[in-house]
């Protein structure tokens, strides 16, 4: 990278000030976008057509009365009929769903269809593909909900990062799927921490344990790219290994309840368990120590083992005291309760939800909501964590940054060689620390 594209963790952290959503309150300029008006009907389209597709565009559609779904792209035919089907059962049959069927786009250049008929895109494929959809929605002035994580590597996160830019130039709507940070607990609980009530944070731990996701099994007469897309979960360049997919959730948190982005992180990890033929090249577990410039450090880790303990939560301990997110709860040094969150199970408003609420709510009220910073950022922190596992090294922030790492193709076809492919008795390479380069 030439020198003068390089960036510091300094510059992102003045630039974005951790904000939890940026709202801004400058009123579009009418050449902008037409799609702003009180009662304007918005045309909705979703590209990625999964699980996470299906739902954002549930929600996106129960956030304002005034939208409809008119265009659906993914890679699969079949997933489109799946999720429009269960979209159509949610609203049972309300006129809303309007999608003809000249407006399924099918392959890889679709999104470029479905994008150009919408106000408003859903982005919800696999995370790879997420900075080239992302550019070529904000270049045709579309307001975005994009899920996370928004790259699988540095030059992925640089691409975000400069469309973002033309976002904020062009006065459109962009959302990211970290919903901790519209969720009513996590925000009153980061007011707490931002009076200081538990001095200032020293050190932390952040979780994502579980047993693991879903398999698809290799079908006969798939070729060597379909079941990668079918199976992306276990290919670092759609997926990013689970510390990116899952993970970045608590890392996030880490991020925004510190107000910094860490200077380095050095870790381990690897495959012991889930480890065939069809987990692909991802680990099942990984630790991370990252390191912030005040000093604070917070242990990350995240597992995919059946039988292992389970806890998807963060931590924090302060000069004054400890915060525990999961019980919602503040003690001080001895360990005596000062805070507890008041809400009760199923009682706080769903954080899904009230990102497309926001979302809508903002785009009729001519502001401006601008997430895609600070989504880059947290992105590029859970690959600083894969980055240190994977090498086994300590790796600095900007490093990562500025790395030519890149895993994702720029273009993908369906006579694309898979950038992984595996070896004459079908196991995929692994990363090896103390072997493995993973910064160009």
């Amino acid at each position: 990278m030439k020198k003068s594209r390089k960036k510091t963790r300094r510059e992102f952290v003045k630039k974005t000030g951790l904000a939890t959503t940026a709202l801004l309150s400058a009123p579009l300029p009418l050449e902008a976008m037409a799609n702003v008006n009180g009662e304007k009907k918005l045309k909705l389209a979703i590209v990625g057509c999964g699980g996470r597709g299906s739902g954002a565009a549930v929600q996106a559609l129960t956030a304002d009365d005034n939208v409809d779904l008119v265009a659906m792209a993914d890679a699969f035919a079949d997933r489109i009929e799946k999720s429009l089907l269960g979209i159509q059962e949610h609203f049972e049959g309300e006129k809303k769903i309007r999608v003809k069927e000249k407006n399924r786009f099918v392959g890889f250049d679709a999104y470029k269809k479905a994008i150009d008929l919408a106000d408003v895109v859903i982005l919800t494929t696999p995370p790879g593909f997420r900075p080239y959809h992302f550019e070529y929605a904000i270049q045709n002035g579309k307001h975005v909900f994009m899920e996370k994580p928004l790259a699988t590597d540095p030059v992925g996160i640089r691409k975000v990062l400069d469309t973002a830019k033309i976002a904020k130039a062009k006065n459109l709507n962009v959302v990211v799927g970290l919903q901790r940070r519209y969720q009513s607990s996590y925000i009153e609980l980061k007011k707490k921490i931002d009076q200081g009530a538990i001095g200032k944070i020293r050190s932390g731990q952040v979780y994502w344990n579980d047993a693991g996701v879903w398999v698809n099994k290799r079908q006969s007469g798939q070729t060597e790219l379909e079941y990668q897309m079918r199976n992306w979960y276990y290919f670092n360049w759609l997926c990013g290994d689970h510390i990116l997919e899952q993970h970045i959730h608590n890392i996030d948190v880490a991020n925004w309840f510190i107000g910094d982005y860490p200077v380095f992180a050095q870790g381990m990890g690897g495959r012991q368990v889930r480890n065939g033929k069809d987990h692909g090249e991802i680990f099942d577990h990984h630790f991370v120590e990252f390191t912030y410039a005040s000093g604070a450090v917070i242990s990350s880790q995240c597992r995919h083992i059946p039988g292992t303990m389970n806890r998807v939560d963060e931590v924090f301990q302060g000069t004054k005291g400890s915060l525990e997110i999961g019980k919602g709860e503040i003690t001080d040094l001895e360990g005596k309760s000062k805070y507890k969150y008041p809400s009760k199970l199923g009682e706080d408003p769903n954080p899904y939800q009230v990102e497309h609420n926001l979302l809508f709510e903002s785009i009729r009220e001519r502001k401006v909501i601008s997430d895609a910073e600070n989504g880059a950022m947290s992105t590029l922190t859970a690959i600083l964590g894969r980055m240190a596992t994977y090498t086994g090294k300590k790796i600095t922030l900007e490093q990562a940054m500025n790395s030519n790492l890149q895993l994702m193709p720029e273009e993908v076809t369906w006579n694309t060689t898979p950038p992984s492919v595996p070896d004459l008795n079908g196991n995929y390479t692994i990363p090896t620390p103390g072997k493995s380069n993973y910064l160009i």
